[in-house]
């Protein structure tokens, strides 16, 4: 298999365990489920509110300046932390968005957990 594929079908299978996470999943106002996203330069994240379809809280890692590291997730999850703590959040529902829990995802909750927030 050529490259194009492989690169596709990893795609394909990250994208069905999304949608199987996400039918399980569902935040609100007081209890938002946080999303994280991390391609190979920069992690993001959000605290969502699936029944308005509001965003309640974000960081930006390219707009930051934090790279897709382990370092780089835990600086990202202490700012995150502070924005969910003004914004009057303290309990979240983990959306790890298909990604495996192990590495920059682990890294990233295991820091808003430091951080007091609970997952």
């Amino acid at each position: 298999m050529n490259r194009a594929k492989v690169l596709a079908k990893k795609s394909l299978k990250r994208q069905k365990r999304k949608l199987r996470i996400r039918g399980k999943i569902s935040g609100t106002a007081d209890f938002p489920r946080v999303s994280v996203f991390k391609s190979n330069k920069f992690i993001s994240a959000q605290a969502i509110d699936d029944v308005k379809g509001h965003t309640l809280a974000h960081v930006d890692g390219s707009a930051l300046k934090i790279a897709s590291n382990q370092e780089g997730a835990k600086k990202a999850a202490e700012i995150f932390a502070t924005k969910l703590k003004e914004a009057g959040i303290e309990k979240v529902k983990f959306d790890k968005n298909g990604y495996q829990y192990h590495g920059v995802i682990k890294a990233f909750a295991d820091a808003l957990r430091d951080n007091g927030i609970k997952l």
